[in-house]
């Protein structure tokens, strides 16, 4: 049984459809037809087909055939493109500061995610189908991440992008040093200074090293038969941190300043992993070979700069100039409101650096979706790949772009015809309440 819900929010009206059974949406066999397909990795395609079965894409060409009973989705004169990926939000959670603390990496987003936020309907009516839900910034070492699909009306479980490898983020500068200080009565948390902040990382990572040891001996000991062994007792601080090391979990770092990125660099070779993205990274221009040869990718704004001290020397270029450089970049939201128009963001880009389309495309397509290491299924229009797309009704990076359709999954999660006259019906609606309860209001006075 399919139940229909409207929420109403910040004047804005949005359905909901709950699938009986978990709210999971059922994907169907569609073909999407005669659009300008942007595959991004592999050129474009005037007049093409898209043709999905259970959510992923079977295939791609010309005057495809269509199955029996498919949903045929008519995008001739418009343009499809990948689901647009933002590498950097916070939707879907509240409090996402753990400040108390200098480390924090015990806390998960995971556990406070919050499926009813209309914040992930609106960004669908972006074209957003993906988010890398992060931890605040109050901390050095802040808590676990969460990448998350945009299926709007499923429950948190159903949120998840299944298989993402897990993640944590970090913070350097402004924000980890002056966090929950200042206020009276109480006392000022450690660190205060920016050489502080790397001194709570190396440390925590030196106890990681120690805490990795005891188990690698403990297994090695159980592994010759030694009997009546007690383990180690578990710490939550520390085992995200062994998982950095052994390759298990991908850091996501706030930072800005050019010194502080190479000095986060230097503490992860030290400890023998690698910076997965180096979030914000204003200044990243100034050191974007060091950037290149770590392997770190770089998730950056278009244009934002001097909304505090460390963002001054912000420019324009900098996307730009870091893939000039060999760097891996994308541009992300750390917005709610910046994420429904990222592909405008990505257009910024061609005339601040002179980047390509595709380039540009690719700054909120395939670029986040290797930063995250879900490339093999999303970032890109590719046969085997997770049916997720956003169709415009003139190429995305144009200012006058407007998203129709937003599909995650091959199931249609925002349709701007449908939204409209569904806000149509419950103006319409709430003027039939008003008008009944005249009566009852009259006879009152």
């Amino acid at each position: 049984m399919n139940v229909k819900r409207f929420v109403w929010t910040a004047g804005l009206v949005a359905s909901v459809r709950v699938i009986a059974g978990g709210g999971a949406a059922v994907a169907q066999t569609m073909v999407i037809r005669g659009g300008t397909i942007l595959t991004v990795t592999n050129g474009t395609m005037v007049n093409g087909d898209i043709l999905v079965e259970d959510g992923k894409i079977v295939e791609i060409g010309t005057n495809l055939s269509v199955p029996e009973g498919a949903l045929v989705i008519d995008a001739r004169g418009q343009f499809v493109m990948p689901g647009i990926i933002d590498a950097h939000s916070h939707i879907a959670a509240e409090s996402i500061n753990e400040g108390s603390v200098a480390v924090s990496s015990m806390t998960g987003i995971e556990d406070v995610l919050d499926p009813t936020d209309i914040n992930i309907y609106r960004e669908l009516a972006g074209g957003v189908t993906t988010s890398n839900i992060l931890h605040g910034s109050a901390n050095p070492i802040g808590g676990k991440n969460a990448v998350i699909k945009h299926r709007w009306g499923s429950d948190a479980e159903g949120l998840l992008f299944k298989g993402a490898l897990p993640g944590i983020k970090f913070a350097l500068g402004e924000n980890p040093k002056r966090s929950r200080g200042g206020r009276r009565g109480v006392p000022r948390r450690y660190p205060a200074t920016r050489m502080g902040v790397i001194d709570v990382i190396r440390e925590a990572f030196t106890k990681a090293r120690a805490y990795r040891k005891e188990w690698q001996d403990y297994e090695a000991q159980k592994a010759h038969g030694q009997a009546d062994l007690v383990p180690p007792r578990r710490d939550f601080e520390l085992e995200p941190l062994v998982e950095i090391m052994e390759g298990k979990r991908l850091v996501h770092a706030h930072c800005y300043r050019a010194d502080e990125i190479l000095q986060l660099l230097r503490v992860a070779e030290e400890f023998d992993f690698r910076i997965a993205t180096l979030q914000h990274v204003l200044e990243g221009y100034k050191v974007a070979k060091e950037i290149a040869e770590h392997g770190a990718g770089a998730s950056t704004f278009s244009d934002w700069w001097a909304y505090k001290m460390e963002a001054y020397d912000a420019i324009p270029y900098n996307a730009a100039l870091m893939t000039e450089k060999g760097v891996l970049v994308s541009l992300n939201s750390d917005s709610a409101e910046e994420a429904r128009h990222l592909n405008q963001e990505a257009a910024k880009t061609l005339k601040w650096g002179g980047l390509s389309e595709e380039q540009a495309l690719a700054l909120i397509t395939i670029n986040p979706a290797k930063q995250l290491r879900i490339d093999d299924r999303v970032g890109s229009i590719e046969v085997g790949k997770d049916a997720d797309f956003a169709i415009f009704d003139t190429h995305p990076l144009s200012v006058y772009a407007v998203p129709q359709k937003t599909i995650v999954d091959g199931k249609v999660y925002f349709d701007r015809e449908e939204d409209a006259e569904r806000q149509k019906a419950l103006v319409e609606e709430r003027a039939e309440l008003l008008e009944k309860l005249k009566p009852a209001t009259e006879e009152k006075q």
